[in-house]
């Protein structure tokens, strides 16, 4: 059975973008066979640290969350890898919660520090055919319709 190719999603506040960076050259095998999308800075980083091809969005504060945001809405993504500051303010604060939030409405997995992202990426499930659980939204859909 060939792997699916997934489109992880890669994310990093400035305090963890040596992290996240660390993390992803370790996993490296790992993550060649997949598509990788990032805000970005990040994804320069990326691109330069671990020689392969990294689709970048606009940095974050300038809309690349939103981007992703997006694309999961759009079942464009299948991993969000965010590993983000807890400690920190970020003047983009509404945009990070909004990408977190629409992960978990799609039934996105989410990684947002190393030890959930080593975890996920040593999953079984990341070379297996997996069939991500899609939530219906019709009856709040209907519900939105009605009250419009």
């Amino acid at each position: 059975m060939k792997m699916k190719t997934l489109n992880i999603a890669l994310v990093a506040h400035d305090h963890k973008k040596d992290a996240l960076i660390d993390w992803a050259k370790y996993n490296l095998e790992m993550l060649k066979p997949h598509n990788l999308y990032a805000t970005g800075t990040t994804g320069k980083l990326l691109e330069a640290e671990l020689g392969i091809a990294v689709n970048k969005m606009q940095s974050g504060p300038l809309g690349g969350d939103l981007q992703l945001g997006a694309m999961i809405s759009k079942g464009e993504i299948d991993l969000l890898v965010f590993f983000w500051d807890p400690l920190e303010a970020q003047p983009h604060d509404p945009d990070i919660k909004a990408l977190l939030r629409i992960a978990v409405v799609w039934n996105i997995p989410v990684a947002c520090n190393r030890a959930s992202a080593d975890y996920i990426i040593s999953s079984n499930l990341m070379s297996e055919d997996y069939s991500r659980e899609l939530p219906d939204y019709t009856d709040y859909n209907n519900r939105m319709n009605k009250s419009g």
